[in-house]
């Protein structure tokens, strides 16, 4: 259910409603806007259905939310989400530019990657340090000691970085030196892994499952809104399909229509969707267009020495050539690119 509060509501009667909600054993979930207050109320339905939450002093109206994803769909939460990442906003308008290695290899690499890339316009740096391969004998990344350099490199160049975690147990030290935490399109549905990173204080960049369809990804997203942490960007990489001259097949379609089924951010990551440098710039450039709020690309400065996804790695130069195109298609879009900076103001906004 949703209950719409009537507007301009003071702080006493939203804590009134919260109030009673909890009363009746439900669990409300808040969300204000401008000059709305709406509160998701998630639990047993035939409570739902029994509850006289008409009849509450300060309640507008009742409505029932039609999608099985609660608190990510549109009817929860009307206005888009904005997050601010240490001074970069995504969402809303706002593009968030990430782009790194795939894997932390070392500090020397990293740095001049980091450097060229920022230069360029990136505004938030990438980097695993737990890496989930195919082959058991293949670089699994450099664990807490990858974390650390991505750390003290984001911090050289005012970068926040993001990075991929793969097992609950490795959250707490993730979140000890990231700044936003990425699930992997393999643990889409490791539904534990979503449960604990929606207890974790900073924002989740969740990436689409291999075969995925749009609801299973909101669906999955729901575990972690309903955990508490309600800073959630998807993310495009592509889907499995009978097409074998790419690595995947990259669904533009999901951003105008995520967007319309719900408020959370989307980016679209064309490295993972095609494996190929010659159609990566193509494929952002249309991400941008199609209305994306950033882009998720995989610079190396040597791609034929990388230890993880060299073959579908820019180069710095190449990257630094597609953002000058980024930039004129973001202007015609509406869209800018946010310049990462220190920010007083709150992890969340709204837009």
């Amino acid at each position: 259910m949703i209950i719409v509060l009537k507007p301009n509501s003071s702080r006493e009667t939203v804590d009134h409603v919260l109030e009673c909600i909890e009363a009746m054993g439900l669990t409300p979930h808040l969300s204000q806007g401008v000059s709305r207050t709406i509160i998701g109320v998630i639990g047993d339905e035939s409570k739902l259905r029994a509850a006289p939450l008409q009849a509450i002093a300060g309640v507008e109206q009742v409505l029932p939310i039609l999608k099985p994803f609660k608190l990510a769909s549109r009817e929860f939460h009307p206005e888009d989400l904005v997050i601010n990442l240490k001074g970069v906003r995504i969402g809303g308008g706002s593009l968030a530019m990430i782009a790194g290695p795939c894997a932390v290899e070392s500090e020397p690499l990293l740095t001049e990657v980091a450097e060229q890339v920022r230069a360029a316009g990136a505004n938030i740096l990438r980097g695993g340090a737990f890496k989930p391969r195919t082959s058991p004998y293949s670089f699994q990344g450099l664990g807490r000691e990858g974390l650390k350099i991505l750390r003290a490199v984001g911090d050289r160049f005012g970068m926040p970085v993001v990075t991929e975690v793969m097992d609950p147990r490795q959250v707490e030290m993730v979140v000890e030196h990231a700044d936003m935490i990425q699930i992997g399109a393999r643990n889409m549905q490791n539904f534990d892994l979503l449960k604990e990173v929606g207890r974790t204080p900073i924002p989740v960049l969740l990436k689409r499952g291999m075969s995925a369809t749009v609801k299973d990804l909101l669906m999955s997203t729901e575990y972690i809104l309903s955990q508490g942490n309600r800073r959630v960007i998807l993310c495009e990489r592509g889907v499995r399909t009978f097409e074998d001259s790419t690595r995947n097949t990259l669904d533009l379609s999901i951003v105008p229509n995520v967007k319309g089924l719900s408020h959370l951010p989307i980016i679209v990551d064309p490295s993972h969707a095609t494996g190929r440098p010659d159609l990566i710039p193509s494929m952002a450039l249309a991400a941008v267009a199609a209305g994306a709020d950033g882009v998720h690309i995989e610079v190396h400065s040597c791609p034929e020495k990388a230890l993880s996804d060299g073959p579908q790695a820019l180069v710095p130069a190449q990257y630094a050539e597609l953002m000058t195109r980024i930039r004129a298609v973001a202007r015609a879009v509406g869209s800018t690119i946010a310049e990462p900076e220190p920010s007083a103001e709150p992890a969340l906004l709204h837009s």
